[in-house]
Parts: structure tokens; C-alpha cells; sequence
């Protein structure tokens, strides 16, 4: 048998084969490995060089095409970032400066370039409610319709020429009712109204029925073949107090993620406060409610297995409901984190945002909001009024990885005004 040699590096008790000290010098390969790694580790924060794409640009539209362009990764170069966010540079945009980036998408399109193109196309109409029908025919040519909430402004024609392509285009008919769920006008309606009567064969091949659709833009069609808006357009995004670039809305009384008095009778947590703000705020004055302030409260441990229902007295409070059932599963009280941090101060900000701010989840934004349109990391849920059956009305939305850098998942909230019951779902990917 060859007699191994112990490893020379100080502390490692390892042995190895003589013909691998003759490779590395004596010691054992994790350690040789781990000395490369150092080596070359050193040898890049030596060499490594900051590098400024953003070095005399002065216009909004260069800097935001440098933005959207893949940077060739180099570990010998470190990237030197823009002191505003996309997102912020994109509000800040004049309108002729929002339409020489949609020109730009369209000559992005036209060599191929469809990834880049269809962010520009999103951060247009997310982040500035901007219309982009003039994209519209390219897309349906290139058979790009994963992102549906382009087609929002859809024009008469492109509208008629979707519905028709339901007919035949059994790869993209996903896609495509997702389409016509935000497009939404009346023709759309009557058309989602006729399938609900006499559905299509195509229909046997989805796992909802067609008017389903409409939920991921916000509303549905009522079994008197109405639409019934689910989402308020007014929207202010929630975020921390510290943040300067955010004012904080002091006209207001609006706090978020307290700790509730009252525990969860599964769990024996405290219960949390996603919400406690004045009905007043214009983002909730829609719901017409009768009491000075609206609690919105859950258990953040159940509550990310269960929808949880609250019951509102004549002032806002918040009761366990009587209509919550108890999952088949819930995970022990020690395997669920509890922090001991203060949670961060947040509150609402003084200038509303477009409702589609944070509507695709994917995107860079912050994403916790009241109004506007839900950012669903899965389907759209929006949960069921135990007593009057009907969909609950989205309220708002705390992203907790807005907050926390090891945060994940988002609470989303509703009401049923006419009964005043509050309820939470929660998602994450």
C-alpha cells in the first residue's frame, strides 16, 4: 500500500498520495485549491478597474439605454452604478423623451432584440401608464404575448384580431385570454359573457373557465354578465420613512406591520397589523366605508397557508372571523423565525404612482402599495366574501423583501365593504 504524506498547510489534518504532493507543493487538494483561489481573488482586487458607462451622459434616454443593455461580464471590471433607479428615471421621463423610448423598442425589435425591447415596453407602461399600441403589431406578428398588460390600450383592430386568434392558436390561447383579461372593454365582456353560456371546445383544454381570465386585470364578470372592478387606480406606494427620495404622507394617519394585543387562536402568536390607516386616504376612499379607520390584520405564520379572514366592528377593528379554517398544515412554532428587530418604520408617500407600477412582479420596483394593481408572484387570487360569496375587493399589498434583505413573499389584502370582513393571501415564488 502507498504510504500518504500529511498535508504541510498549518492546521489541515489531512494525508495525501506522494504523486499529489509533487503537484501541489506538499499540501492536500482542497488546500492547494483553496490557496488558487486566493491567489487569483488577489490578483483581481489588484487589477480590477471601475468602470463609469454613464460618464458624461446627460439625457434621460442614453442613460436608460445603457440601462437596459447587457453588461459583459469581466471580474476585472466593477461597474459603476447610476445614482437613480430605472424606475425613477422612467418617471422623470418628458413625453418626448418616453417616445424616443418607444422608438428605440421598436428598433430594438426590429433586429431581433425582443428581450430588451419588451422591458423597455413594460417599464413604459408600468412605471408611466404610457400607451404602446404602436408596438402592438410587431408583437402579434413575433408572437410575444407573455406580457400581457402591453395589450391594456389595445385598439379596436388588434382587440378584434386577438379574439379571433383564440380560435386557432391553441399555443398562446393561455396568453392570449390573459390578453383579453386586460383589455377589458365591452366587446371583450360580451365575448367572455357568449363562452360563459356556450363555452368553446377549446375550453375542455384549460383549467378555468374563460371569464376567469379577466381576474389578472383586475376585475369580473358578474353572473349578470357585468364587469365588477376588483382594484382601485389610485395608488400610493408604502415605504420607509428614511427613504429620501419617497416624502411621507403626514396628512394622514396610516401605520404598518404592528404587533397586534390579540393572538392567533391556531398558532398562539401575535397577531400583526398589515394595516392601520384613516378611510379618508384617497386611495380607499372608493370603498365608501363607514368608520374612521381600516385594520387590516393576519397571522404571518399561518397566514402563509391559509387565507385569514378578519371581521371589522362599526370603528375598523379588527376580530378573528368566525369563517377561518384551520389548514391540514402548519409548520411548528419552531421553525418559524421570530424576529426580534423593530419592524421598520413605514408610511404611506405624498405623490400617488401609476396602478401598474408594481403590477409585473419580475421587474425591479418596490412593490408594497395601497390601490393600483396587484403584483401576483403565482395566479391572481382574489379570495371569496364568506358571506355574500362574492370576490373580495384588492386593498393593497406589503412586499417583504421591500423592507428586509433576507425578506421574501407578499401579503395581499381585501375587503368586502358590505360585510366588513378583511382578508389576506399570501404568495411567494
Amino acid at each position: 500500500m502507498t504510504e500518504r504524506l500529511p498535508c504541510k498547510m498549518e492546521g489541515c489534518s489531512a494525508t495525501i498520495l506522494p504523486s499529489t504532493a509533487t503537484k501541489t507543493g506538499g499540501i492536500c487538494m482542497p488546500c492547494y485549491q483553496e490557496q488558487e483561489r486566493k491567489k487569483q481573488q488577489a490578483y483581481i482586487e489588484k487589477h480590477r478597474k471601475m468602470v463609469n458607462l454613464y460618464e458624461n451622459l446627460t439625457g434621460h434616454v442614453e442613460i436608460l439605454k445603457v440601462m437596459h443593455a447587457p453588461k459583459k461580464y469581466d471580474p476585472l471590471i466593477q461597474y459603476v452604478s447610476y445614482p437613480l433607479s430605472m424606475e425613477q428615471i422612467y418617471i422623470s421621463l418628458s413625453d418626448q423623451e418616453a417616445d424616443s423610448m418607444m422608438k428605440y423598442a421598436l428598433e430594438l425589435l426590429a433586429v431581433n432584440n425582443e428581450s430588451e425591447a419588451e422591458d423597455i415596453l413594460l417599464s413604459l407602461v408600468c412605471y408611466r401608464d404610457d400607451n404602446v399600441s404602436d408596438a402592438l403589431p410587431e408583437l402579434i406578428q413575433r408572437g410575444l404575448f407573455y406580457h400581457p398588460i402591453l395589450f391594456k390600450d389595445s385598439p379596436q383592430d388588434i382587440r378584434d384580431q386577438l379574439l379571433e386568434r383564440i380560435a386557432w392558436d391553441d399555443d398562446n390561447r393561455n396568453h392570449l385570454l390573459l390578453v383579453l383579461g386586460w383589455i377589458g372593454d365591452s366587446a371583450v365582456i360580451d365575448q367572455f359573457q357568449q363562452w360563459r353560456k356556450q363555452p368553446p371546445e377549446w375550453a375542455e383544454q384549460l383549467f378555468v373557465t374563460p371569464e376567469t381570465y379577466a381576474l389578472d386585470g383586475g376585475w369580473e364578470l358578474t353572473p349578470e354578465g357585468e364587469r365588477r372592478n376588483l382594484i382601485n387606480h389610485v395608488c400610493y406606494p408604502i415605504r420607509q420613512v428614511n427613504e429620501q427620495n419617497n416624502e411621507v404622507n403626514i396628512g394622514y394617519r396610516a401605520r404598518f406591520l404592528e404587533t397586534s394585543s390579540a393572538a392567533c387562536p391556531w398558532c398562539k402568536r401575535k397577531l400583526t397589523k398589515l394595516m392601520d390607516i384613516a378611510v379618508s386616504h384617497p386611495a380607499l376612499q372608493y370603498l365608501n366605508l363607514s368608520m374612521e379607520n381600516l385594520q387590516v390584520v393576519t397571522c404571518e405564520a399561518c397566514g402563509c397557508f391559509s387565507t385569514i379572514y378578519m371581521e371589522l366592528d362599526n370603528r375598523g377593528m379588527s376580530v378573528w372571523s368566525q369563517f377561518n379554517q384551520k389548514p391540514d398544515y402548519l409548520p411548528d412554532l419552531e421553525d418559524v423565525n421570530s424576529s426580534t428587530e423593530p419592524p421598520p418604520c413605514l408610511n404611506l408617500a405624498h405623490v400617488p404612482q401609476s396602478p401598474y407600477y408594481a403590477a409585473v412582479w419580475t421587474m425591479s420596483q418596490l412593490d408594497s402599495q395601497i390601490g393600483g394593481h396587484p403584483s401576483w408572484v403565482q395566479d391572481a387570487e382574489y379570495p371569496v366574501c364568506p358571506c355574500c360569496e362574492r370576490r373580495m375587493q384588492y386593498i393593497g399589498q406589503i412586499d417583504y423583501a421591500d423592507f428586509d434583505e433576507y425578506g421574501e413573499g407578499i401579503f395581499y389584502m381585501f375587503i368586502c365593504p358590505k360585510d366588513k370582513i378583511t382578508a389576506t393571501v399570501y404568495q411567494q415564488s
